[in-house]
């Protein structure tokens, strides 16, 4: 077929692709087609009106070069291709087509910058404001025109093309002095990277790095663990959104050197890539790794430079800096040679990796209010960090930032290029983590299996700082074989006696009251720093919580690495081993302290303190604390702390507050008070869960009510499985009255499914769970077992859940009898969990819907399924998009549904199917009375499938849509069908759009039958 046929086919996929793409790679393209000549400067200027939609632009450009021929269609797709693969023109000619400008040879120097264009612009985008200098001193061009061409609505590229154009209606002279300061750029280009100075820097900076990163930053760093004998990768997964109609949705799990690549990216004109996770997950031990990388030259050598800031160090910066200052006095210390550095690092941008680690962790809430864009003029530190997240400073040098989710605002995720999701350890790395901490297999083995026969902890272990705590606290698991351990308060009061009885050698009651006042220092100190945003803590800090050397020497406060203290002074400053361990002390703060009534608890989990507050006055002589205004002062200092960090702590004091811990806790605080605090923190949680039910909306007439729950609903959850009181669980959904239940983007993972299992097994009606694009996978599906018996249905679309893990889902739907609905699209099943699907179709004869769309079935797994479709005789709903069932595969499905009575909707678009497996399908629509839509978008159908289907509809009084979009259909099969549909009235759509017709031909088609849509 010509290239001019294939741009008239796919011009709306076009029109589409580049005029809601990125505005460079459309300019990009235009650049190719000048200097191929393909484009004039007429043409040029007609497409690049300023008022025109990038869309419009789009549409000219495909009339102009259409209206060209052959060649110049071939050379569009040629442009194309080679911007989409981010391949450059080769940069070969530069040096020559200088070279001839500068001897004045017969060249034209306009001409010359126009056939460069594509080069040029790469070449001089950082040189901008440099080069509009030289011109404007010596007068070539105007003030107006400097301005002009440097708006700040202008990236750098777009500054670039606007001085090319500029010089090219100037005269020779101007277009040849540029080009002389280009050639000038060109031979001293390479220049930084011979250039000692430059060398002796970036050495100096890899030395730092090397030794910041050769032992664990996180929890051992007491132990100097080495970070190469520890480190395992965790789960990376990013989320490519295709187009709605085809609903290709779809997750990658990528590697951690594949975290710059295209995969995932939804702005790319931005240079920040956010990795997400919960607080434990391993962001900053990612981090670290991937310094080591780069350090020891193993990885991100395209980074020339790196430069790793700690947010919690930036907290400590006052007054005001520049990012120069920035770099060299935080970071590597550049000498006498800064400015030269400085502008290297300025000309080469896209040379230098920024990195950020615990951006939820900076006291200052992203805004993009205030712009910075000198990189030498001095402002306050958020204002630097913030600018270089939206690239008002070093535009094209990438920007790495590590978050827990709740920090990353609406506001800034528009500066954002993707997010990538830090899932903790796979069911693998949880084993190999485990056995990197043992020598002695036997012992790893043992701790392994005491794991796995361990749901609940095995579920906590995907994120690594639990992993971290049971492998630390082997001694004392092993002696239980089968731990008692189940929620997160259980494990993080599991290394508290660890570290508490290790320093002191007792038995456990003893050591415990041994170690009060240290658990009291550290709680003190732990709370202070969370009221204040503080995760760092001076001598003088230490000092106000009464917090000692023996104190110190347990082993939770280590040397802080994130703060550099000035050669020859004293001023070390301290931290938790991690945020968790801070929070986890705070919340013993709470539980253990007479301060801590109705007002600073029912901030803890989100009341309204202004009910509580009158509660609290007009019943004070009743209160069991000592000082109400105490309690008030404590309210006032939660209401400064970052939320994130205070749900971690109300769900720990949550746990503490359990009658598992009452008696632990009794050791350090009257038993009575401790009841009387969990009390009311169970009387806050149902206040809590009662506003979420409150808020639900009166369902439209016809639909089914439905509560859209937020993340906030699944930290009430966890707070409630901490508390392990079943009749409490119960009480606390009694008034959930829905019918579906959506927890959709909520990061749920195997430790929420226990939580959310344990809870919502106690509904009174069964209810349909949704669950779509979480973190739940195989381990995950286990723990949703206990509630399937209250679910009518399941979707778990995007959750990376392969065959095992379907496995043991259905196993239990089984025994569930009103279990008819699961989705389980983009997700990793294949064949070998087929058998199940069809076991499960065999014995619920109330099944309804199947969609098992964009996963790895092919044939065998097709068969499969259909030898239990042939058996049943309810499901209505079937989906296998997006998989590989080929002909066999459909002929398999359509034989099986020959006599079904009960089937209207069936989708197999994207499978691969040809002539063979057409014919099945057609034998389906003649001897099938009720399916009502057919989709077989996205197959490999011509003109003789068309035939085929259209005999068929002669035969069917029940199909409604028909659905063929992007085949391979000409006009004889569209004439074939229409000749077909003169006698079948029961057809109300055939989807047609993407086939092989031209424009005229579609609009000719719809005006001959409206039911065909293109």
């Amino acid at each position: 077929m010509s290239a001019q046929q294939d741009l008239r086919d796919q011009r709306d996929q076009l029109v589409t692709n580049l005029g809601r793409g990125a505005a460079e790679n459309f300019q990009s393209i235009l650049d190719l087609l000048l200097s191929w000549e393909v484009l004039t400067w007429e043409d040029y200027e007609s497409i690049n009106i300023p008022v025109y939609s990038q869309s419009n632009s789009v549409r000219t450009l495909l009339d102009i070069v259409s209206s060209k021929g052959e060649q110049a269609c071939e050379l569009f797709v040629s442009a194309f291709k080679t911007v989409h693969r981010g391949t450059h023109e080769t940069e070969s000619a530069l040096p020559t087509a200088l070279s001839a400008v500068q001897r004045k040879e017969s060249c034209s120097a306009v001409l010359t910058l126009q056939k460069l264009r594509p080069v040029l612009v790469k070449k001089i985008h950082s040189y901008v404001g440099n080069i509009l200098k030289e011109l404007l001193a010596k007068g070539l061009f105007t003030t107006f025109e400097c301005d002009e061409i440097q708006l700040p609505i202008n990236t750098p590229s777009q500054q670039a093309r606007h001085l090319l154009n500029l010089s090219r209606t100037k005269d020779e002279a101007v277009a040849r002095y540029l080009l002389n300061y280009i050639q000038h750029l060109e031979e001293n280009s390479q220049q930084p990277v011979r250039d000692f100075i430059w060398q002796s820097y970036k050495n100096r900076l890899r030395s730092i790095i090397s030794a910041q990163s050769q032992y664990l930053n996180t929890y051992d760093r007491t132990e100097n663990v080495s970070l190469e004998d520890i480190y395992i990768d965790g789960v990376l997964e990013v989320q490519n959104a295709g187009s709605d109609n085809t609903q290709k949705h779809s997750s990658c799990i990528l590697g951690l050197t594949d975290i710059f690549s295209d995969y995932g990216t939804s702005n790319e004109e931005a240079d920040t890539v956010v990795i997400l996770g919960e607080a434990g997950s391993g962001k900053s031990t990612l981090l670290q790794q991937l310094h080591r990388l780069w350090a020891t030259d193993r990885a991100f050598q395209n980074f020339w430079l790196i430069f790793p800031f700690s947010c919690r160090s930036l907290n400590s910066i006052e007054g005001p800096l520049s990012l120069k200052s920035l770099l060299f006095e935080k970071c590597c210390w550049s000498g006498d040679d800064q400015d030269k550095i400085f502008q290297w690092i300025l000309n080469n941008p896209e040379k230098i990796l920024f990195t950020f680690d615990g951006f939820d962790e900076f006291k200052f809430k992203f805004t993009d209010v205030e712009k910075h864009c000198s990189p030498t003029n001095t402002t306050t530190i958020q204002n630097i960090l913030f600018n270089l997240i939206q690239g008002n400073l070093m535009k094209n040098a990438k920007k790495l930032v590590t978050s827990r989710p709740g920090a990353v605002s609406p506001v800034m995720k528009k500066y954002i290029q993707k997010e990538v999701n830090l899932k903790g350890f796979s069911q693998e790395g949880i084993e190999l983590f485990i056995r990197k901490h043992y020598s002695d297999v036997s012992t790893a083995d043992q701790l392994i299996n005491l794991v796995k026969t361990n749901s609940a902890l095995h579920a906590l272990c995907h994120v690594p700082v639990f992993c971290w705590i049971v492998s630390k606290c082997h001694k004392e698991l092993m002696p239980n074989r089968t731990s008692s351990l189940q929620t997160m308060t259980d494990v993080y009061f599991l290394i508290l006696q660890h570290l508490l009885l290790h320093t002191v050698g007792h038995c456990e009651l003893a050591g415990l009251q041994s170690k009060a006042n240290t658990v009291r220092h550290l709680s003190k100190l732990a709370f202070n720093g969370l009221c204040a945003c503080c995760y760092m803590f001076s001598r003088r800090e230490l000092q106000e919580a009464e917090v000692g050397q023996e104190d110190i020497s347990a082993g939770f406060l280590v040397h802080s690495r994130s703060f550099s203290c000035k050669e020859g002074t004293s001023d070390q400053h301290f931290e938790f081993l991690h945020i968790t361990i801070q929070c986890f002390f705070a919340a013993l703060h709470i539980a253990l302290n007479n301060g801590f009534s109705h007002s600073a608890i029912c901030v803890l989990f989100k009341c309204s303190s202004k009910r509580t507050l009158t509660g609290c006055t007009s019943m004070h002589r009743y209160c069991f604390y000592p000082s109400h205004e105490q309690d008030e002062e404590n309210r006032t200092l939660l209401l400064d702390a970052e939320r994130p960090n205070l749900e971690l702590t109300a769900t720990f004091l949550a746990g503490l507050l359990s009658s598992r811990h009452v008696g632990s806790l009794s050791e350090f605080y009257e038993r009575e008070n401790i009841l009387r605090k969990h009390e009311l923190v169970k009387k806050y949680l149902i206040k809590g869960m009662q506003k979420h039910f409150r808020s639900i909306p009166a369902p439209l007439p016809g639909e089914k009510k439905s509560m859209h729950a937020m993340p906030e609903f699944i930290w009430l959850i966890k707070c409630i499985y901490e508390i392990q009181d079943c009749s409490f669980a119960k009480h606390a959904v009694a008034k959930l009255d829905v019918e579906h239940l959506k927890l959709t983007y909520c990061g749920i993972g195997p430790a929420e499914c226990t939580a959310l299992a344990y809870v919502l097994k106690h509904l009174k009606i069964p209810i349909g769970l949704q669950l779509d694009h979480n973190l739940i996978g195989d381990v995950g599906t286990g723990q949703l077992l206990p509630c399937l018996g209250t679910c009518h249905s399941l979707y778990l679309r995007n959750n990376n859940i392969s065959d095992d893990g379907i496995a043991k889902l259905l196993e239990r739907v089984l025994q569930c009898p009103d279990f008819n609905k699961i989705a389980l699209f983009n997700n990793n099943l294949t064949d070998d969990c087929m058998h199940w699907f069809a076991k499960l179709l065999k014995q619920n004869q109330h099944f309804l819907a199947l969609r098992l769309g964009n996963n790895h079935i092919k044939e065998r797994g097709a068969e499969d399924l259909a030898k239990g479709l042939k058996a049943n005789n309810s499901i209505q709903w079937l989906g296998l998009w997006g998989n590989k069932i080929g002909d066999r595969g459909a002929c398999a499905i359509a034989e099986a549904l020959h006599n079904n009575t009960s089937l209207i909707w069936l989708s197999l678009v994207d499978n691969n199917i040809g002539n063979i497996g057409i014919q099945g399908l057609a034998m389906l629509i003649e001897k099938n009375t009720v399916l009502e839509e057919l989709c077989l978008d996205d197959n490999k159908l011509e003109d003789e499938d068309v035939y085929c289907l259209a005999d068929a509809i002669l035969k069917n009084s029940a199909l409604k849509i028909l659905k063929l979009t992007n085949n391979r259909i000409t006009t004889r099969g569209i004439m074939y069908l229409l000749e077909k549909l003169e006698s079948n009235t029961t057809i109300k759509s055939v989807w047609l759009r993407g086939n092989q017709l031209t424009d005229e031909e579609q609009q000719n088609f719809e005006k001959t039958d409206e039911r065909l849509t293109f």
